[in-house]
């Protein structure tokens, strides 16, 4: 993200969250719904066991491999590995490279060893770092150069394909690719990328205002204007098509993340995270691969800034911000809170684990109680 109100925007969202952060993680009943997987994941039945990380750093990237693996990125060039649940997390940031003060707002993760970074901020703060020896060195790839580009989100659909997101220069959403697992970078020609409108842009928030789907899907997620719109690529981000969202979007406000299960089913949420209470159209969900989106019924209860689809369930959701966590189970149409804990983003795996990061060192992993 990047407005000329940057530096207003973030300290009237810091004094806020400091006003409404809570640290309590007590399940909060349901608000109902007519879920697919009731029955089986009742939203009360879901916790956060908060692993300890040492450190105060924000975590917003996150990268989870495994029920074992998983990797952390964040303030102060920080990025942690576990390989043993988050029972033990060691310091594997970049050394020697002049990146102690940059943000690391995204890390796409693809084993132990492989993981690639991504700063965020104005001009050359926007770097991406690759490892493939678990974070003993790493290497520059890209660092931008052009002072009109920001970059927010990485989007990888595979270990060797990847695509990382910048904010409208000259009028369109900028896109740099790798085929290489991000060893190297190109730029997209931006021909198939429809306009941006005045004032739009995509949040820095979770990693998560640029995903990859199935079958060459991407899917990018605007805020700064009002609704907030979705895009939509099936060739891998060759081209474009653009749709509105019911999503309300403003100045701080928007969409800042969007995931989906399959080619059809999708959720975005968001809000407004200078007003992290706020649950008023921040939800939405489609089933017809984005085209159109329906707002949800019952909204998450709080600006939600990082989501994800809970694997070997048919319709079950996560959403996180820094006032709670909720979850649907009933593919984003109704959300009922069961965490007030702060949490910035949310990811799951394969075999089955859900993780998340956030302020002050925080990483949690999904329990369910039966």
């Amino acid at each position: 993200m990047r407005t000329p109100t940057r530096s207003v925007l973030v300290a009237a969202a810091t004094a806020a969250l400091l006003a409404s952060s809570t640290s309590g993680y007590a399940a909060t009943p349901t608000r109902g719904g007519d879920g697919h997987d009731h029955g089986h994941h009742h939203p009360g039945a879901y916790a956060w066991r908060v692993t300890p990380t040492d450190t105060t750093a924000r975590f917003r990237g996150l990268a989870p491999v495994s029920r074992k693996v998983a990797w952390v990125s964040g303030t102060d060039g920080t990025v942690l590995r576990t390989t043993d649940g988050g029972r033990s997390w060691r310091d594997v940031g970049p050394r020697g490279l002049g990146t102690e003060t940059l943000q690391f707002r995204d890390i796409e993760a693809f084993d132990s060893r492989h993981a690639v970074i991504l700063s965020i901020g104005e001009g050359e703060d926007s770097r991406i770092l690759v490892t493939r020896d678990g974070g003993a060195s790493w290497t520059e790839s890209f660092r931008n150069t052009d002072p009109a580009a920001f970059y927010d989100c990485m989007a990888f659909s595979s270990p060797r394909q990847g695509l990382a997101l910048s904010d409208p220069v000259d009028g369109k959403f900028r896109l740099v690719e790798t085929s290489d697992g991000g060893r190297s970078w190109r730029l997209v020609d931006p021909a198939g990328m429809p306009a941006a409108q005045a004032g739009e842009f995509a949040f820095a928030a979770s990693g998560t205002c640029l995903s990859a789907g199935q079958g060459g899907r991407t899917y990018l997620v605007s805020g700064g204007v009002d609704p907030a719109r979705v895009f939509t690529s099936t060739d891998r981000g060759r081209t474009w098509t653009v749709a509105d969202s019911p999503v309300a979007g403003g100045a701080s406000a928007g969409i800042f993340s969007v995931a989906f299960r399959d080619a059809r089913r999708g959720v975005v949420v968001g809000g407004d995270f200078a007003t992290p209470t706020g649950a008023v159209d921040n939800a939405a969900w489609t089933a017809d691969g984005g085209r159109t989106w329906t707002k949800s019924r019952t909204n998450p209860s709080g600006y939600r800034s990082g989501s994800a689809w809970v694997a070997h369930t048919r319709s079950t959701v996560l959403a996180v911000g820094p006032t709670g966590s909720d979850v649907s189970t009933d593919g984003g149409r109704s959300w009922s809170t069961f965490d007030t804990g702060s949490f910035d983003a949310v990811e799951c795996t394969h075999d089955g684990a859900c993780w998340a990061a956030g302020e002050q060192g925080r990483v949690g992993v999904l329990t369910r109680h039966r």
